[in-house]
């Protein structure tokens, strides 16, 4: 695990990064694919479908230009777009990077007025240098954008002899002119830090409040393979109190109001090995998702104008250990017909957190994790067009098998997540009840062999389905299945250019639903894009 750790240090919402090629099938020929990975390879892309924009018109502001080789946050000012309104149908963020040289996987963020409207991390370069981009639908956060806001950007960064890449970016807002297809939030928040811990204050007249956390363990430590962990007696290189078990929970006024499963990130550099993601990066490794709570049922005991206390903790860290960030926006829909919305949280249930890890010691150790958690509550609102209560039941379940042989040498897990979420709003109309399932998957490990040369094997998955049904017609659906897979192996403890690496990576994205299609296929061999296919 040491290893691991050593070849991927991090430093420190919806979004995709678009792809360089059209729909159609590509294929290199052979004779393009070398027998190694060179001092080059393609750009990193996705199979992740690009942001649509609408065709109306636009308007563009830059939010960024910076050059990060240090801890210096790039700061800098936002003014609204002239000539599009204050009103748009989307709005839409690029990220332009660039890299060359030599350069560990690094984390970002974007604040703009203090709201994080991005959270991404960075492809490793090669010595003739990359480029890439990121797209991020961020109409959610209009209100922020509406008036004129500072702005912070950081991607910390170590640049010296060894680690010589500078990494270069630009960020864009392109805003297009019309209504969106939902509507935007009314308010978009942050947290206040007091003496008594963080708090927030909404408007009084809340009807809906959705609190996104950009939840990542990272920072080089443990914690970024929280996934590993070990408790006592096992002999593993990280250790936690009970294992590999987390779970990231929120917290109004001291009560539990929202538990979630953490994405098992694994940045450009993990598992030992970058050879497996110089082109195709694991799933959302750009695109850092916030987890989203409904904290709806909490709306009218935080509509009392008062200041409360919203705390986001991630159960299952040893005390102390650093490693996770996990910054807060509040979202918040407001009933345009009355001043003050009342209400009340009239229930609030949650199971025993289930948490067990049985150690077989032997030639093979074994891990076997076995963890859960329910969460219940509800709350009604006293709106303008009647008594609504919502409900938000969530459910969440872990289990795994880490395996590993004496100092490692060989290093396996088989872990599955999932994470259920149903939200019912009742009242005098049709009542709404949307049903998420989650499902999150890692089966892999790492090999050292006596010969310094090591092998990693990896899948990953991330996969959802989601149901809408209004007076108990189904309005809405999605299905998303995004599955990578890796082969790499190099030479360890030897030069760049004695590595000898060899590897084939691929990524299949299919989401289908109500909105429409999209499933793509992506290959490489070597760092080569050998096979391009799209499906619908």
């Amino acid at each position: 695990m040491r290893r691991r750790i050593v070849m991927s240090m991090l430093a420190g919402a919806t979004l995709v990064v678009s792809a360089l090629f059209g729909t159609g099938t590509t294929t290199a020929h052979a004779a393009d694919v070398p027998a190694e990975f060179g001092t080059d390879w393609h750009d990193p892309v996705t199979a992740a479908p690009p942001v649509e924009r609408p065709h109306t018109k636009s308007c563009q502001v830059t939010l960024a230009d910076a050059r990060f080789r240090d801890f210096t946050p790039y700061r800098g000012a936002y003014t609204p777009p002239e000539g599009c309104g204050d009103r748009w149908s989307k709005v839409v963020l690029r990220l332009e990077g660039e890299v060359k040289g030599r350069q560990y996987d690094r984390l970002g963020y974007l604040h703009v007025g203090g709201v994080e409207i991005l959270r991404t991390s960075t492809p490793e370069p090669s010595p003739d240098g990359i480029a890439w981009h990121v797209e991020k639908d961020v109409t959610r956060y209009s209100d922020t954008f509406r008036t004129a806001q500072d702005v912070e950007m950081l991607i910390g960064n170590v640049v010296d002899d060894t680690y010589t890449g500078v990494i270069d970016v630009h960020v864009t807002l392109t805003f297009y002119a019309g209504r969106p297809a939902a509507p935007a939030p009314d308010r978009v928040l942050t947290l206040a830090d007091t003496p008594a811990g963080t708090t927030l204050t909404t408007p009084r007249n809340s009807e809906r409040v959705v609190a996104e956390v950009y939840a990542t363990g990272s920072g080089g430590g443990c914690e970024e393979f929280w996934y590993l962990t070990v408790a006592d007696p096992a002999p593993y290189s990280c250790k936690a109190g009970r294992g590999p078990y987390r779970e990231v929970q929120i917290s109004v006024d001291g009560r539990l109001a929202g538990i979630a499963a953490p994405f098992p990130n694994v940045w450009t550099g993990g598992w030992s090995n970058p050879f497996l993601w110089y082109v195709l990066p694991a799933p959302r490794a750009f695109d850092v998702r916030p987890i989203e709570y409904d904290l709806t049922p909490f709306a009218g005991l935080l509509n009392d104008g008062r200041p409360h206390r919203v705390e986001v903790s991630v159960a299952g860290v040893p005390a102390g250990t650093p490693g996770w960030s996990t910054p807060v926006n509040v979202l918040v829909w407001q009933d345009a017909h009355r001043a003050h919305v009342p209400g009340a949280v009239t229930r609030a249930e949650a199971s025993d957190l289930a948490d067990s890890s049985a150690f077989t010691p032997g030639a093979e150790n074994r891990v076997r994790t076995e963890a859960g958690h329910r969460l219940t509550v509800s709350g009604y609102l006293d709106t303008s067009h009647g008594r609504v209560t919502t409900t938000v039941t969530r459910t969440l379940a872990h289990t795994s098998v880490h395996r590993w042989t004496d100092a490692e040498a060989v290093d396996g897990l088989d872990a599955t997540w999932t994470d259920d979420e149903t939200v019912g709003a009742a009242g005098r109309g049709p009542g709404r009840t949307t049903r998420t399932h989650r499902t999150y998957t890692m089966n892999g490990a790492t090999t050292l062999g006596a010969d310094d040369r090591l092998r990693t094997v990896l899948t990953l998955g991330d996969r959802a389905t989601a149901v809408t049904r209004e007076g108990g017609r189904r309005t809405a659906w999605s299905r998303l299945d995004d599955t990578y897979s890796g082969d790499a192996t190099y030479t360890v403890g030897v030069p760049r250019d004695q590595r000898h690496a060899v590897g084939t990576s691929a990524e299949r994205y299919r989401l289908l639903g109500s909105a429409g299609c999209h499933d793509r296929s992506l290959t490489t061999v070597q760092g080569v894009l050998t096979e391009d296919r799209s499906r619908c």
